[in-house]
């Protein structure tokens, strides 16, 4: 099978990235060090291929119907140009087909920004409940033709400061900006550019949207500037760290998102219905999501370990498990039984092993800062 590359594909050859198969993408793991690209990222100034992600653009009269009914947040709290808002879209059965997020335009104009792996998907999905819909609306996925965009991350507590020096014009639209929006800047070099004010690390930072050709350009004005490229391996510690579900990992279309600590995105008191809504209600909350870090020596924590909870017949499960480059310790998301507590010990099989963890609230490092001790 031949791996579909992003527009920064030669500049990662270029830097001696190590690449891999990543859903069918070739990606860049890590261009030396991952502790490095890790660290950069919380002290300083990272910057990731996001290309892969795919942008969609819904246009029309009603769009903001449409996505009420679709997604399970509410966009009705996007009433300001510009605001974002992170939701799931579920299918009937209220199980999440992708975790993804909504920026507010204008009324006649939504964009997506869904994951790699799940981008036909989901594409697909909208078109159907557009049309049963009779909606009447323009879906466009922006990843492929003339139209296509890529998305490079730049996270960090001196991203900002490092993408006004690079996109001048894009201080003044966005030196106010609160997190979770999105403005436009007008670059001479690199013509349009979508400047929002998320990320997946835990740190401050922003996603830019350029025009696909620009991509390139882009990016190595950036690694002049002295932001240091990271790979997947360094965004999967962040993300983790910051407590963030990674889709397939810690939700798919097998999980209940009540169970996956995203209750939170999931909007059940407006008298509004949306796909999955019935489904959710009848199933309720069956398990909670927590952090654990690890208490004994002699194991690292990963995917699919069980959890063993003192006095109950119910085990839980790791989702996902990384050593933490900030806190210096093995920790895990992991889905446990309810009853569990913060500050309960739980036993973790590390082969032949129960090893101790603490169920610790998350995430367990925002902002250069940890949280859970």
């Amino acid at each position: 099978m031949t791996l579909k590359a992003t527009p920064l594909n030669n500049a990662h050859r270029a830097a001696g990235a190590r690449m891999v198969d990543f859903g069918g993408w070739d990606m860049p793991v890590n261009y030396g060090s991952q502790i490095e690209e890790h660290n950069a990222v919380r002290t300083d100034v990272g910057m990731f291929d996001v290309a892969h992600m795919c942008v969609v653009d819904i246009k029309g009269d009603h769009a903001r119907a449409f996505l009420r009914h679709l997604l399970a947040n509410n966009v009705d709290k996007l009433q300001v140009s510009g605001k974002a808002l992170y939701s799931c879209m579920l299918n009937q059965e209220g199980t999440v087909i992708d975790d993804l997020i909504v920026y507010f335009i204008n009324e006649s104009w939504f964009r997506l920004v869904v994951n790699a792996g799940t981008a036909e998907k989901d594409v697909a999905w909208m078109q159907q409940q557009n049309a049963a819909g009779k909606h009447g609306l323009t879906i466009t996925q922006r990843r492929d033709g003339d139209n296509a965009m890529a998305l490079i991350a730049v996270q960090g507590p001196n991203a900002r400061a490092k993408v006004w020096q690079v996109i001048p014009e894009s201080q003044a639209a966005a030196a106010e900006m609160k997190p979770f929006n999105v403005a436009f800047a007008q670059s001479a070099a690199f013509g349009e550019a979508m400047i929002a004010r998320t990320g997946y690390t835990g740190e401050d930072g922003f996603e830019i949207g350029v025009a696909a050709d620009k991509a390139e350009q882009l990016w190595q004005a950036l690694a002049a500037a002295g932001v240091k490229p990271a790979g997947l391996g360094a965004r999967d510690t962040l993300r983790l760290e910051a407590g963030m579900n990674l889709y397939g990992q810690d939700m798919d279309e097998s999980v209940n998102p009540l169970d996956a600590g995203l209750a939170w995105t999931i909007d059940l008191v407006a008298e509004r219905d949306f796909i999955g809504k019935a489904a959710l209600q009848a199933k309720g909350q069956n398990a909670q999501f927590v952090g654990l870090i690890l208490r004994e020596k002699g194991g690292v924590l990963r995917a699919h370990q069980k959890v063993i909870v003192a006095g109950s017949d119910a085990t839980g499960e790791i989702t996902s498990g990384t050593f933490s480059p900030t806190m210096q310790q093995a920790i895990a998301l992991a889905r446990v039984p309810m009853g569990v507590n913060v500050g309960d010990t739980v036993h973790v099989e590390i082969r032949d092993k129960k090893l101790a963890a603490s169920v610790v609230k998350l995430p367990f490092v925002r902002n250069g800062k940890i949280l859970a001790v």
